[in-house]
């Protein structure tokens, strides 16, 4: 197999470079919500629901899609996944108003539910035990990298140009990762299929289960205030189009620094270890987020803690839940992106439902609440690994 000057073999680059494009779909929504609700006339909570219900289909279709292709062949997998992605993104971009955009949204991001957690699960098949965890943070340093290019870039078009063509370009992306993955993904990945007991397993699993919810809650406290940046910063800072952008691409670097550094130190200092300093540093954003409303730079240095732990805390999940059970990662890390998704659902749901009550403002407050609830679950959960039989 072809490797890389990293060490790692060359078809985990597709599988980070197809997780940026999924990421950077998966975050064009809250990059362009502010044209979106002026070009299609809708308020601002119903335009958030193609987060919601994007991330429903998403949380309830991972674990189920990890059923059903359990025998497919991963390079077909994941390169037909990112095709169906460019296809439903185009006809999103067409789509001729929010009636019809809706359920065009849902049906796209099937690709995110089986694409992201199938990646993951393909890793083990492609490194050994020792290079596990670096090998996973790498394949989740898409995400990052879609903070820092995708999403900023997205919201420029958009303040440019329109929300159809920032569509239009992941779709575009979507094609090419596609037949990159098609070009490089070594045939015969095929990780082993999930049985009913395996299921059962996973599900019984009270380290697992508990560590699972870590990412749920993480998740959820995110994305109350995370779903709704551009209006929150058009409101409070005025921000059109190219400072929305310049806060996302701010917001994205250091999400990218920080995923770099747990994938460099993670198997030194342990994947518990490495969740509960990144769900320290959203903490802290969110005890201090009120300051950020006196300018842009307040705001973008009270960013920095929050953007430096997103991203590579979810990757840390990911390593933590293989290496609990390495046999059930595929369950698992189906389980966990189930639970990534539905917390962004629960915290685009809540946080639109305040908006709506006028309680834009207060927004930081419960994600501040149930990041806090995030740590001592995680630490629980830790507990729960070192006391466990299995371990």
């Amino acid at each position: 197999m072809s490797t890389s000057q990293t060490g790692l073999p060359r078809a985990l680059w597709t599988l980070m470079v197809g997780n940026f494009v999924i990421g950077t779909g998966v975050m064009v929504v809250p990059g362009t919500l502010n044209d979106i609700s002026h070009s299609l006339g809708v308020s601002i909570p119903q335009a958030g629901q193609l987060i919601t219900a994007a991330a429903i289909l998403m949380g309830l279709g991972a674990p189920l899609f990890a059923s059903l292709v359990a025998g497919w062949d991963r390079r077909r997998l994941l390169a037909a996944s990112l095709v169906w992605y460019g296809v439903l993104t185009a006809a999103c971009a067409l789509a001729p108003n929010y009636a019809a955009l809706l359920p065009l949204r849902v049906l796209a991001v099937i690709a995110p539910a089986v694409f992201t957690p199938q990646a993951a699960a393909s890793v083990g098949l492609l490194v050994g035990p020792a290079q596990r965890g670096r090998a996973i943070t790498f394949v989740f340093l898409g995400w990052s990298v879609a903070s820092v290019m995708g999403m900023p870039l997205s919201a420029w078009i958009s303040g440019e140009l329109g929300w159809r063509w920032a569509f239009g370009l992941v779709a575009l992306m979507a094609f090419a990762s596609g037949a990159w993955v098609w070009r490089e993904m070594p045939d015969g990945i095929k990780p082993a299929a999930l049985s009913r007991e395996a299921w059962g397993r996973t599900v019984g699993s009270a380290p697992l289960m508990t560590a699972v919810g870590v990412t749920l809650l993480s998740a959820f406290g995110q994305f109350t205030l995370f779903s709704y940046f551009a209006p929150y910063f058009a409101q409070t800072l005025g921000a059109g189009g190219a400072m929305l952008s310049l806060m996302f691409l701010w917001f994205g670097v250091f999400g990218l620094a920080g995923n770099v550094a747990v994938t460099r130190f993670i198997d030194r200092i342990g994947a518990p270890n490495a969740v509960l300093i990144t769900l320290g540093t959203m903490v802290l954003s969110l005890l201090l987020w009120p300051l950020g409303r006196h300018g842009f730079w307040a705001q973008a240095f009270v960013l920095i803690p929050w953007a430096l732990g997103c991203f590579s805390c979810n990757s840390a999940q990911q390593a933590r839940l293989v290496h609990i059970s390495p046999e059930l990662a595929s369950a698992t890390v189906a389980l966990n992106t189930s639970a990534m998704y539905g917390g962004q659902a629960l915290g685009a749901a809540l946080g639109g439902v305040m908006i709506a009550q006028g309680r834009m403002l207060d927004l930081h407050q419960v994600g501040l609440v149930v990041l806090l609830a995030a740590m001592a679950v995680s630490v629980w959960a830790a507990r729960l690994h070192t006391g466990s039989p299995s371990k």
